[in-house]
């Protein structure tokens, strides 16, 4: 099963919904200082791309790449509903992230997940991404709110 990824460039009901689902999800280990997703109204935004992935027409994930700060792409707002979970979804999604990015010659990947996420954890580490410091704006946030934090980077040139 391959899931079809289609560009989102206006925030439809899916992709309110999706996100909605990762912010719940988020919400139990995280405080709200330590969650550092993008709003809806943030997502769909210049400078960012967004994705949803359908599994047999239905709405089974999305994830976007950020492109805000020059010379980097992070991804961001990666989810997969627990149905759609170790199908390949995810890793759908990352590798057209990734290829967004080196169609924009951006050379290195970068994310960063929560310490709680241990799939996802795995997940990008099997993708290829090793963990690295702190980049762009979480480097220049105060500890408490990155305490939970994990980074991760992956070369994609």
């Amino acid at each position: 099963m391959t899931p079809d990824i289609e560009l989102i460039a206006l925030p439809t009901d899916e992709a309110r919904a999706l996100i909605g689902e990762l912010d719940a999800e988020l919400a139990g280990p995280y405080s709200a200082e330590q969650r550092h997703g993008l709003s809806v109204e943030k997502v769909f935004r210049a400078g960012i791309v967004f994705f949803v992935a359908r599994v047999d027409g239905v709405a089974a994930g999305c994830g976007g790449v950020s492109f805000e700060e020059a010379g980097l792409a992070e991804l961001k707002r990666m989810y997969v509903r627990p149905a759609y979970r170790g199908r390949g979804v995810a890793r759908a999604l990352i590798a057209r992230l990734e290829d967004e990015a080196r169609a924009r010659d951006v050379a290195r990947v970068t994310l960063e997940t929560g310490d709680a996420q241990v799939a996802a954890m795995r997940l990008y580490e099997r993708a290829g991404y090793a963990r690295c410091g702190a980049f762009g704006a979480y480097a220049r946030m105060e500890a408490g709110a990155v305490v939970r934090s994990v980074f991760f980077e992956k070369w994609v040139r």
